[in-house]
């Protein structure tokens, strides 16, 4: 591809950018990379290159910038594939295509199907840098953003790629008001990322209120959601103000949404549909406004098609779809998650445990994690409350685990030990008497010494003190 220059004739006074925005370019000029990452990075961007669709797929299965700028015109595939491959893995990503006139009609159909923006060759560096930012302000905050971007999702401790993408979509996904459904795995952070989902949304200074509706008998959970009016039914002596009410303005977790019983399913669905919660036993209702964020681990496809599940209901939970995967898919962030608890429960148990032996976090990294990153959270609060040293041992993560610890002895080793402890068992048992204990062994006494020498095992120490066996005799009579 010809060299494509940028006019530089107008001074780039572009809105400034978020701080260290990471971009990736992508184009195979050379020189272009080269002149592009010097002008972006005087623009207080943080800039990656690649030379090929290739090498930025390779780039942005490592790390995921916050922006891609692609040439439509690349050796391997051309930019419009790229783009569609970006588009189906990372939808939540913006790119900006550049292009020369001949492929002006293929940029066209590109924002048609998702693009950000394309620039026609050679372009204004001014104007470049007032799409960068304006995709930039669309876009969500990836790791390696300042602290203070980051505090919408502080819970959620990661490091890992997968989490990044679902985190750029969350964000997105948070400036509207769209229901959104979180599946995931029991112990997964459901409630975690719901919970971030409000602290990013308009609503963040508003109630956040979860509740878990498989863990709440269905006759409290309905006076739970909708509250009750005094006299509703025996034993409402006052009145109550329901969840939803309480969360007016704010957001409504419903963990477990799939354990919901049918009556309640109808009457949330009436809620969804009107945005007006009626009181138990009152004659009129109450205008809220309420976002419903919901979660389950459920497969509710399945729970509808044997009728324990509303369709409608479904449809107005499941806007948008969110999928937490399970620890055991992001086992980069397992020694990170580790770290960051151990540090916090050493803190509240006042113990002076500051890590991890080596060989006690490839245990944690290699385990199976059925119950996620709530099973690991227990796992280190159990290691921390018994460590005694500043590093925590092999062998009290595998306590924790329930792992039974596995050493592996050469055969010659394995002998050895097998004989001693055999040796040391029929000397208990015989009291230390050298003849009783080779009888039971079927070896003549000689070489039973021998083995009892080549163990280093004294048959006195076996033997019982006379004031003792003197004392069981008097206990016997």
């Amino acid at each position: 591809m010809s060299a494509a220059p940028i006019n530089a004739s107008a001074a780039p006074s572009a809105p400034a950018p978020a701080p260290r925005a990471h971009l990736l370019l992508v184009d195979d000029d050379a020189d272009l990379l080269r002149l592009l990452t010097m002008r972006l990075g005087a623009s207080g961007y943080r800039v990656s290159a690649a030379g090929s669709a290739e090498a930025a797929l390779a780039r942005l299965a490592v790390e995921l910038p916050q922006l891609v700028i692609s040439d439509i015109r690349l050796p391997d595939r051309d930019g419009l594939a790229l783009f569609q491959a970006i588009r189906a893995q990372y939808p939540a990503l913006p790119v900006i295509l550049l292009t020369a006139h001949g492929t002006i009609p293929d940029a066209v159909e590109a924002t048609s199907l998702g693009a950000y923006a394309y620039l026609t060759k050679p372009f204004d560096a001014k104007v470049l840098l007032e799409r960068i930012a304006q995709a930039l302000s669309l876009s969500a905050p990836t790791p390696g953003q300042e602290a203070g971007d980051e505090q919408w999702r502080a819970g959620l401790i990661s490091r890992s790629q997968c989490m990044a993408e679902l985190l750029a979509e969350a964000k997105l996904v948070a400036v509207s008001d769209a229901s959104v459904l979180i599946r995931g795995e029991s112990g997964s952070g459901k409630e975690l990322l719901a919970n971030a989902i409000h602290r990013a949304s308009r609503r963040a200074k508003a109630p956040f209120i979860a509740v878990n509706c498989g863990a709440i008998p269905e006759a409290l959970l309905e006076s739970e959601l909708f509250g009750h009016v005094k006299g509703a039914y025996t034993g409402a002596a006052t009145a109550r103000e329901g969840l939803l009410q309480a969360a007016d303005g704010g957001t409504l977790f419903l963990d477990e949404i799939g354990d919901m019983p049918l009556l309640l399913q109808v009457k949330l669905l009436r809620v969804l549909q009107e945005r007006v919660v009626r009181q138990l036993g009152a004659d009129s209702g109450r205008s809220i406004d309420v976002r419903i964020l919901s979660a389950t681990h459920r497969d509710l496809e399945a729970a509808m098609l044997d009728g324990q599940f509303r369709e409608d209901l479904y449809y107005r939970l499941n806007v948008i779809t969110l999928t937490l995967p399970p620890l055991a898919e992001r086992r980069e962030d397992i020694a990170l998650l580790a770290s960051r608890f151990l540090q916090t429960l050493a803190a509240k148990y006042g113990k002076r445990v500051n890590g991890f032996a080596p060989g006690a976090l490839e245990a944690l990294t290699t385990a199976a994690w059925p119950g996620n990153v709530r099973q690991l959270y227990n796992v280190v609060e159990h290691v921390c409350a018994l460590a005694t040293a500043p590093l925590v041992p092999l062998s009290l993560v595998q306590r924790a685990l329930r792992v039974p610890s596995l050493e592996v002895l050469s055969y010659t080793e394995a002998k050895q030990r097998f004989e001693r402890h055999y040796l040391v068992q029929l000397l208990k048992l015989t009291d230390g008497n050298v003849a009783d204990a080779a009888r039971l062994a079927e070896r003549n006494r000689t070489e039973f010494y021998r083995l009892l020498q080549k163990h280093e095992l004294d048959a006195s120490l076996f033997r019982a003190d006379p004031a003792v066996v003197s004392e069981r005799q008097d206990e016997s009579l």
